[in-house]
């Protein structure tokens, strides 16, 4: 090799070299055209494993992150979903594929309904992102989203080096598109009645909105276009009638609201900047000027809309009469907490409906009916937590949703849910504390609107709007309830001391110029299972101390880190937020680890 050639070259990156274990899925491989994959088969690529769940706003924002990586890389990578699901519903193959056509994934994916390849890579949350160099080892993991610019750096070194190593292999990757279904919707997200007696549905994944004749089948007009152009609606759910007659949209992939007139057929952005929000970016302001987050429904309630904001786990309002936005309930933490609107805990809110007293909220990662008050108090109906779900009805504090995604008010004061996961409608009644099943057997049901004594359901999955008669007594269906099981971590009861791992990408360094760039937040399901060590704080350590009367339960750790472009010369470098929450299951025992580490970004291996 001469002197210019070498001088050209990249070093060779020092790291451990870890064999990139074997995928192996009981479900099989989508998007390949019916053909199995082998690691082999991806040689000579850089492969990125995506670890997902199609209920995870987070797993989400990462499959769009990865779009534009993936086709400017299209000839050297190959990104490869690895389907690992949480509920029962997401383990069904069907409903695998159903999401995969729904979130437009166009690579390919492996079934991994038991887990096996999660557990053969010690993945510990959703969404994580593993990177192999095109020889089959493991160079770097990252969980949770917005690590794409560092993924690109590495992906593009991987090039340069295994290109000079002759161990490059460019090319067309494995994934093969499905043949395209022809429906009149496909996989619609809500439904609202407009004043003519239509129906107005969101479209989602054909990025439209959906005028329906008043039989719920025929179609009038489309509005928006393909989601590619600018200005289009890109995966819109939740819909709402305003008192002008103008109709807002949750335009949920562009992280904006929009306006649609009937009347005049205009569509006027009113909210947001099209990018997605990120932890110390403003959470109110002009509405044109504030960044949002996966916005999945609207309703109209006490003069503002209130927004489902799925993706930071919150309620936020949005004023057309000032123009502006703010957040109104959540602390963007995720999971199952009750009380003052600002300290509360919602998990990926994703259906809203008002009455005069209270806006009821489907709050899908907590399978849980929830409300706030106008007084600005959230309280839950039916559900307990991340982790626990099914279907089973009975008294409120008894009863189990899974996944549900909207919620309808009824005529009587009692609301419908529509439970996602589950394929059924829902009542609960708050008069009596009572939760029951008014009809089974639909596919996905994502929302519900009434027509007379009628109910209207949103069935995403099977495409369609299908009408039900209100019955006057529910159905009893037989209870069923689950809890997520995941490998829990054996801990030692007393001192644990907790670890975030993070190392700033390369090229960047740790933002210190206002104070510390780095929390940590931490707290556990039961209470009691910490003795000492909950709380906010600054450290991305902590000691823990866990009680020994507690024999199991789960940690919920949530970690943020601020980096900036380490450039001398550029007075305002690039910065770029990392945050991760997981939920660790942990078993107590004499001979458990005394030291709990999570790694917040990505690492060489």
């Amino acid at each position: 090799m001469n002197d210019a050639a070498s001088a050209h070259t990249p070093a060779p990156r020092r790291r451990a070299r870890v064999r990139a274990p074997e995928l192996i899925g009981k479900g099989g491989w989508i998007n390949t055209g019916g053909k199995d994959l082998k690691l082999a088969d991806f040689r000579g690529r850089a492969l990125i494993l995506d670890f997902w769940t199609f209920c995870c706003i987070n797993c989400l924002h990462v499959l769009d992150e990865l779009r534009e990586l993936e086709e400017k890389h299209r000839d050297t990578v190959v990104i490869v979903g690895v389907h690992s699901p949480k509920f029962v519903h997401e383990a069904e193959h069907q409903a695998v594929v159903d999401a995969v056509e729904r979130y437009e994934v166009h690579h390919p994916v492996l079934d991994d309904p038991e887990l096996a390849t999660w557990k053969q890579y010690a993945v510990r949350a959703w969404p994580t992102l593993v990177v192999i160099d095109p020889e089959g080892y493991v160079v770097a993991q990252h969980a949770g989203e917005g690590h794409a610019h560092a993924i690109e750096r590495l992906v593009e070194e991987l090039e340069a080096e295994h290109e000079a190593k002759g161990t490059l292999r460019r090319g067309d990757g494995p994934y093969v598109a499905p043949e395209p279904v022809p429906t009149d919707l496909r996989f619609p997200g809500k439904a609202v009645v407009l004043p003519s007696g239509h129906f107005l549905v969101s479209d989602s994944t054909r990025h439209q909105l959906v005028e329906l004749a008043a039989d719920g089948e025929t179609v009038v007009r489309r509005i928006g276009r393909d989601g590619n152009g600018a200005g289009d609606f890109r995966e819109p759910q939740g819909l709402a009638l305003l008192p002008s007659g103008k109709v807002i949209v949750a335009d949920t992939v562009n992280h904006a609201l929009c306006t649609y007139d009937p009347e005049t057929g205009a569509i006027e952005r009113v909210a947001g900047t099209g990018r997605q929000w990120w932890q110390g970016s403003p959470a109110s302001g002009p509405a044109l000027e504030v960044d949002l987050s996966s916005p999945w429904d609207v309703a109209w309630w006490q003069g503002r809309v209130w927004i489902a904001m799925a993706g930071v786990h919150q309620l936020w309002t949005y004023d057309p009469e000032a123009g502006t936005v703010q957040v109104a309930a959540g602390t963007t933490n995720e999971g199952l907490v009750d009380g003052p609107a600002a300290e509360a805990w919602f998990a990926q809110p994703s259906g809203l409906a008002a009455t005069a007293d209270r806006l009821w909220i489907a709050d899908s990662e907590t399978s849980a009916l929830r409300w706030i008050d106008p007084e600005g108090v959230v309280h839950t109906a039916v559900g307990t937590g991340l982790f626990d779900f099914g279907h089973r009805d009975g008294p409120a504090e008894q009863a189990l949703l899974q996944h549900p995604l909207g919620v309808t008010a009824l005529p009587d004061g009692s609301v419908a849910v529509s439970d996602t996961y589950n394929h059924a409608l829902r009542r609960f009644d708050p008069a009596t504390g009572e939760v029951t099943t008014l009809a089974t057997d639909l596919r996905e049901p994502s929302a519900a609107v009434l027509v007379d004594e009628d109910i209207v359901v949103v069935e995403s999955a099977r495409h369609r709007l299908t009408r039900l008669r209100l019955p006057e007594e529910a159905v009893r269906v037989e209870a069923v309830a689950h809890r997520t099981r995941r490998a829990a971590t054996d801990v030692a009861p007393g001192r644990l001391r907790l670890d975030v791992v993070f190392q700033a990408p390369a090229g960047q360094k740790l933002d210190i110029r206002y104070g510390p760039s780095t929390r940590l937040l931490v707290s556990s399901t039961p209470p009691g299972l910490l003795s000492a060590g909950e709380g906010a704080g600054t450290d991305l350590f902590r000691e823990l101390e866990l009680d020994p009367g507690v024999t199991e339960g789960v940690l919920h750790v949530s970690a943020m880190a601020a980096s900036c472009d380490d450039d001398p010369e550029n007075e305002y470098p690039a910065c770029h937020v990392h945050q991760q929450d997981w939920g660790v299951p942990v078993r107590v025992t004499p001979d458990g680890a005394t030291r709990l580490p999570l790694v917040l970004a990505g690492m060489d291996a």
